[in-house]
């Protein structure tokens, strides 16, 4: 990795000119010649071409960086190739009197084919404030916008973040039964393809209108009968499929192993098969059976498409109700239903946990922001997944939803280890976190308390090992609320 840039340029530029150039670093704007003429012979110049390394993440923060012409992108190893910040012409960027920043907080490496700027060492601060009174209030100014930029490029990065894993939720839960509905939708075209050549066999029986009604009523008496439940020895099953497959291969039926598992499946049984041979001959039965497993097939292919499409159709619901797609943005919310939508969403981390809900009945609607209420859920429910995950007893996420008064209370509650006492005050700071590095950036509860208090309610936290509950109350009448 190429060394950071320290040394000055082998020419340096006229202090007069770096002083005119400071006067057009929007924090500058107005300073008087003297002053960013002390700027420039106290400051350190710097001039670096595409790709140098004008400081390393995690390195120590000790420079005022005063851009004067061209490009610097901040990159954290995190974050992959997209930047976190873009420092351009005119910027004050950098440690700034203060500031608390202790590190660089990513990787800023020079984006344009020539970066000049101006560095001012942190061992200068002191003397500088002095010599340039204005300074402080034009520091402060910057430090107060950087602040307001980083908070929404974090929250950015978190709503993104939050975006990727309901997508990959999504995708995991649809990709189930859109395969199940290919295969279905596949061995159907396949069933009837086959009876479709079948036909011209059962034509070519030339049966008797009285063997037509004796086959009909035969179908009609297995239908008739309760659905079989499989055997528990699945031993019984396959000595049930084998016993059938000997019977129609002495009969002899060619298509034997493909016909047998259909019937033993709908536990048509040997003396089934005797009664339907009564009424044919050997050649009609085997015909007659083989267009029949084919139908029972068809049948479950049939089946299948309906489930899986009713799933995805499901799906689909639950994601409009958790978007509030094509709604308005305040409207009436009925927040079991929201709750239920993000479980949904979610459905892929519930593998080996079980929701408990405790919704009071007929809970009443409240004007709202729904799709705003859902991620406050999304982020709750979220945190006590990850709080369950290495728990190795049964995982039990609780819901509840009731009303309290003049309030509407809804808690999630999880049985993982707990927050310790000293961090439970810190919980809901932004960019504060108990997850490892990389995994959370901290936002997510902070953004949860914004939106209950936008919604004029509260959030709450009491937790001790094996009991974690967020409480979340919301006033039913926004209006009445202060």
């Amino acid at each position: 990795m190429v060394s950071p840039i320290t040394s000055p340029p082998a020419t340096p530029t006229p202090v007069e000119k770096i002083a005119d150039a400071l006067l057009h670093v929007t924090p500058l704007q107005g300073l008087p010649f003297e002053d960013r003429l002390w700027l420039a012979q106290h400051g350190e110049e710097l001039i670096a071409a595409s790709g140098d390394v004008l400081f390393e993440e995690t390195t120590q923060a000790d420079r005022m960086i005063l851009i004067l012409k061209g490009e610097i992108h901040v990159h954290r190893s995190r974050s992959g190739t997209i930047p976190i910040f873009i420092g351009r012409t005119g910027q004050m960027t950098g440690l700034l009197p203060f500031s608390r920043m202790k590190t660089f907080g990513g990787h800023g490496v020079a984006a344009s084919k020539v970066v000049w700027a101006l560095m001012i060492p942190k061992s200068l601060f002191p003397e500088m404030l002095e010599a340039i009174p204005s300074m402080a209030q034009r520091v402060v100014s910057t430090l107060l916008d950087r602040v307001r930029e980083v908070t929404r490029i974090e929250q950015q990065a978190e709503k993104l973040t939050a975006l990727g894993k309901l997508a990959g939720n999504l995708a995991h839960e649809l990709n189930n039964p859109a395969s199940a509905a290919q295969r279905a939708a596949s061995g159907l075209i396949t069933e009837l393809r086959a009876n479709r050549q079948n036909r011209f066999k059962l034509v070519n029986l030339c049966l008797t209108e009285e063997q037509v009604h004796a086959v009909e009523k035969w179908e009609e008496t297995i239908f008739d009968r309760p659905p079989v439940e499989l055997a528990p020895d699945a031993g019984e099953l396959i000595q049930h499929e084998e016993a059938l497959r000997k019977w129609l291969t002495a009969l002899p039926c060619g298509d034997a192993w493909d016909v047998a598992p259909d019937l033993a499946e709908h536990g048509i049984t040997v003396d089934d098969l005797e009664d339907l041979h009564k009424i044919l001959q050997a050649n009609g039965t085997c015909v007659t059976l083989q267009y029949f497993a084919r139908y029972l097939r068809s049948t479950r292919s049939v089946e299948t498409l309906i489930a899986s499409t009713a799933r995805i159709f499901y799906l689909i619901s639950a994601v409009k109700t958790y978007s509030n797609m094509d709604r308005a943005a305040i409207l009436d919310v009925n927040v079991p239903e929201g709750l239920d939508a993000t479980v949904e969403m979610l459905q892929s981390r519930m593998r080996h946990v079980t929701v408990d809900r405790d919704y009071q009945e007929n809970v009443p609607c409240i004007s709202a922001y729904g799709a705003e209420l859902n991620q406050v859920w999304t982020a709750l429910i979220e945190n006590a997944l990850d709080a369950m995950a290495d728990v190795n007893q049964p995982r039990t996420l609780r819901l509840v939803c009731r009303v309290e008064g003049e309030m509407l209370l809804v808690e999630i509650q999880d049985n993982g280890p707990g927050i310790p006492p000293e961090l439970q005050d810190r919980v809901f700071e932004p960019f504060f976190t108990t997850k490892p590095p990389g995994h959370a950036l901290g936002l997510g509860l902070d953004h949860a308390m914004r939106v209950v208090r936008k919604h004029r309610g509260y959030l709450e936290v009491r937790s001790e090992p094996g009991n974690t509950r967020f409480r979340v109350r919301l006033p039913l009448n926004q209006f009445e609320a202060y």
